[in-house]
């Protein structure tokens, strides 16, 4: 009986075992799928170099194609290459980051931190990681901290409405004072925050309302700054619609955030 070399399609009609893609054939993908319109968008965003320009369109294909590749994610973060960090944000297995490799990776994000709050929230680390974070001197690890308080308010059934209420009166606390990116950071998990209970909801409009207009400057982009309240309501009509008890219960029923975008 012949033999058939990994990776091959075998004549059963079975499906084939795909090869596992490397470190080289990842980042030469990727830099065959940028473009310089990507690269000057990304920077006027605040990206830096070394970057290709790659489409979200196309990282997400490339996520189909590699699922989960915790060792190829490791690799692709230490290239520094910006679209190779999002795309190993991607893929890589949250059961498999350490402590140490979340923080590291939180302080060498930048732009789109999201996606590290989002890898963090799927950790069994993530209320730790908050915990932490949101102790951290002004910086990445504090905006990430306000990014992974937004997706723990959307996922994590098992944290007490209270500890969230303790994050508003902290938003509202240090808005004011809190840098430009942290700012936004905060923005946003207040609307998520809202979109967590009925009782969230009350709290954070009247939060909301105190805070008033939230100064953000979004550099050379077409970014605004959403109006906590506006986006909250808009947040519980649409759940509503769609027969879900809350936007956080509407949440948890779509693809992981970090995969669909």
């Amino acid at each position: 009986m012949g033999s058939t070399k990994p990776g091959t399609r075998k004549a059963t009609g079975k499906a084939a075992t795909v090869a596992r893609m490397g470190l080289a054939e990842a980042m030469r993908t990727l830099e065959q799928a940028g473009t310089a319109q990507a690269r000057k968008t990304y920077a006027r965003h605040g990206a830096t170099e070394p970057m290709f320009g790659v489409s979200f369109a196309f990282l997400k294909t490339l996520v189909k194609r590699i699922g989960v590749d915790h060792d190829l994610a490791r690799a692709l973060w230490t290239t520094g290459n910006w679209d190779a960090r999002n795309l190993a944000m991607k893929i890589a297995d949250p059961a498999r980051m350490t402590s140490e490799e979340l923080d590291r990776w939180a302080r060498g994000t930048g732009v789109y931190m999201g996606y590290i709050a989002m890898l963090a929230a799927e950790s069994p680390l993530a209320t730790k990681k908050a915990a932490e974070w949101l102790a951290a001197p002004p910086g990445p690890e504090r905006s990430a901290a306000w990014g992974l308080v937004g997706q723990l308010a959307n996922r994590d059934e098992a944290t007490p409405d209270p500890w969230f209420g303790a994050r508003l009166a902290e938003i509202e606390r240090s808005m004011d004072k809190a840098p430009n990116a942290e700012r936004l950071a905060m923005c946003h998990a207040l609307i998520a925050i809202g979109g967590r209970s009925a009782g969230l909801r009350a709290s954070a409009l009247a939060a909301a309302k105190r805070i008033g207009t939230v100064e953000i400057d979004h550099g050379d982009t077409a970014c605004k700054t959403p109006d906590a309240r506006e986006h909250i309501e808009k947040l519980w009509a649409h759940a509503k619609a769609k027969g879900f008890a809350s936007p956080a219960a509407q949440e948890r029923a779509r693809e992981l955030p970090r995969l669909r975008c």
